[in-house]
């Protein structure tokens, strides 16, 4: 087992005296470093450059066709009792974890060279924000972690002062998947990954760092580490309110974060602070703040355009890191969703031929800096970060979820983030309508049991004096024939501008077992929007039978993490079974 009394030089020491790299590289994170590491990774063909007229500065990176996703079957928890992790992880006794990475790591880095990746999580100058170093032998991730995180030797320089910092340690090891495993110690501040160059896997500041770590600091510190959006919207008026959202995969996460006001929404601008994770802390005037603890994205680039989400098109022309894209004849990086272009190479870097699958990899990615976004915040870096008016929990629900409804209080919408679910698609399945529970979206992120961690969102209310807000909102209703019922993208500023006077209290609901939702046919803005009054009813409707099933189902679902769910969320949820079950 590791010693964690050992200095920064110690500990980097003893992984190369186990891993045994050629030489040790401390990154600094320079353009200078960028310019050696890009001209040797063009020179390895670990990188391949783009089309520089249309794309400058941008290049390709194909992983191996066996490592292009999270592994979440050997993502590991290791703390000392098993309960603790909870049926929601896949648990590893630490000393069963540690052997098993030392017999890995055991000459791994042979030939290779040991990076050594200072990086901080958060803006540099906040309270809230975390240290960190990894060790890696990717130049790949380096790469990577530049775009995503703030490193360099100001942040070396204040981990060698003696402030604490997350260890990491990853090895591409051969990339057989049958030694591939991403070990957590959160006991340990202390991650553990080999086998698999994929960033969900690799870039450890991300989700190994920001969430399943940081989630166990969270808890331990009074605070909450959430896999959710942080977006700013400013009405015609110039008030300025800041939403946070939880969303499952393919449920509009990306396009909420970068939404592009409508030509009828005159006057209302939108700005991103952050697309994927927040780090929620309670400031000194008793709200809830939040910061983004990543300086980039590192998003799905299927189904972007100047359309679906012209932000994000925009600021991946320059300056990108794509993975596992296509390619056209004229060298520029093609994807399914694309208005232009035909790809000529798929992402194997094999020819392409229409019926042979997608070209681009369903899970490509794009890997860029923040503050090429058009809408970024310079909020991003506030040290303080931004408050936060209400809190959006998001599914993809074809027939039961209405557009959008209000929690009627704190513990109430913990259970509505808790039953947090989306259906699965044809496309991913071959099944439709199969519902998978996804609470808070953070079922792959959780770093400890879920019983524990809704505990932690229910004690929150003892220390925040001004709670925001709990809604739901399911862009994706359909109809009897399978059309989409509301617009999405941008009309989604239309159910955003709900939420927020709701938040003022400066318009009525109407009220329901399951929540507040809009009145019909007031009260929201559907001003340039031709919806059939059918679509409408649809939209704002409550089924009663559909409900009571939901719930019940739920009630099962809940069972799974007993005896640690709170007992505030099984009174809520009795309360609506019994409102459900009076309800005509």
């Amino acid at each position: 087992m590791p010693d964690r009394t050992l200095t920064l030089s110690q500990w980097i020491d003893s992984v190369a005296q186990l891993a045994q790299p050629e030489r040790i590289q401390w990154c600094d994170g320079s353009e200078a470093e960028w310019g050696t590491l890009r001209q040797e990774m063009l020179a390895q063909g670990e990188i391949l450059p783009l089309n520089p007229h249309t794309y400058p500065n941008c290049h390709l990176h194909r992983s191996d066709p066996t490592d292009v996703a999270r592994v979440e079957q050997v993502t590991y928890i290791c703390t000392s009792q098993k309960d603790d992790a909870g049926p929601n992880n896949n648990w590893m006794s630490p000393d069963d974890a540690h052997r098993l990475y030392e017999r890995l790591f055991s000459g791994c880095m042979r030939k290779r060279t040991l990076y050594v990746i200072p990086y901080c999580m958060g803006p540099v100058d906040s309270p809230w924000s975390q240290l960190g170093v990894e060790i890696i032998d990717s130049r790949y991730v380096v790469a990577n972690m530049r775009l995503m995180t703030r490193m360099g030797d100001f942040i070396l320089k204040r981990i060698q002062s003696g402030e604490p910092f997350v260890r990491g340690q990853h090895a591409l090891g051969d990339l057989n998947p049958d030694r591939r495993y991403i070990l957590h110690y959160p006991a340990e501040n202390l991650i553990q990954s080999i086998g698999s160059g994929y960033g969900g896997n690799a870039l450890l500041g991300k989700k190994c760092h920001a969430l399943r770590i940081a989630s166990w600091n969270a808890r331990e510190e009074g605070w909450l580490a959430e896999h959710m959006l942080i977006v700013g919207v400013e009405n015609p008026e110039g008030e300025v309110f800041y939403l946070a959202a939880a969303f499952p995969s393919s449920c509009g996460k990306t396009n909420l974060a970068m939404l592009v006001p409508p030509q009828s929404f005159r006057g209302w601008k939108v700005w991103t602070v952050g697309d994927d994770i927040a780090w929620m802390h309670v400031g000194p005037d008793g709200r809830l703040w939040a910061i983004n603890p990543e300086a980039g994205y590192f998003g799905v680039v299927p189904g972007t355009n100047e359309i679906t989400n012209p932000n994000a098109y925009q600021m991946i022309q320059r300056d990108t890191i794509f993975t596992n894209v296509a390619v056209t004849s004229d060298n520029d990086p093609w994807w399914e969703g694309l208005l232009s272009g035909r790809p000529a190479i798929d992402w194997r870097g094999r020819p392409y031929e229409s019926g042979n699958g997608p070209a681009a990899h369903p899970n490509s990615r794009f890997t860029v800096r923040a503050d090429q976004n058009p809408a970024w915040s310079r909020h991003s870096e506030d040290p303080m970060g931004v408050p936060i008016t209400a809190v959006l929990f998001g599914g993809r629900r074809a027939r039961l979820a209405p557009l959008v409804y209000e929690a009627k209080n704190w513990a109430h919408g913990v259970l509505v983030g808790c039953a947090l679910a989306s259906e699965t698609t044809a496309a991913a399945s071959g099944k439709t309508g199969v519902v998978r529970r996804d609470p808070m979206a953070m079922l792959p992120f959780c770093g400890y049991h879920f019983g524990d961690y809704w505990r932690h969102w229910i004690d929150l209310q003892e220390r925040v004096s001004s709670l925001p807000r709990i809604f739901h909102v399911n862009w994706f209703r359909q109809d009897q024939n399978g059309k989409y019922l509301w617009p999405g993208y941008g009309e989604n500023l239309r159910v955003i501008q709900w939420i927020l006077e709701r938040c003022k209290d400066r318009i009525p609901a109407h009220e329901t077992p399951i929540g507040y939702l809009p009145i019909h046919g007031t009260h929201f803005n559907l001003e340039g929007l031709n919806l059939a009054p059918d679509a409408l009813r649809e939209l704002f409707s409550i089924d009663r039978r559909g409900w009571i099933d939901e719930f019940d189902e739920l009630e099962n679902y809940l069972l799974d993490y007993e005896p640690r769910v709170p007992i505030e969320l099984k009174e809520a949820l009795a309360r609506i079974q019994r409102e459900l079950a009076s309800t005509g």
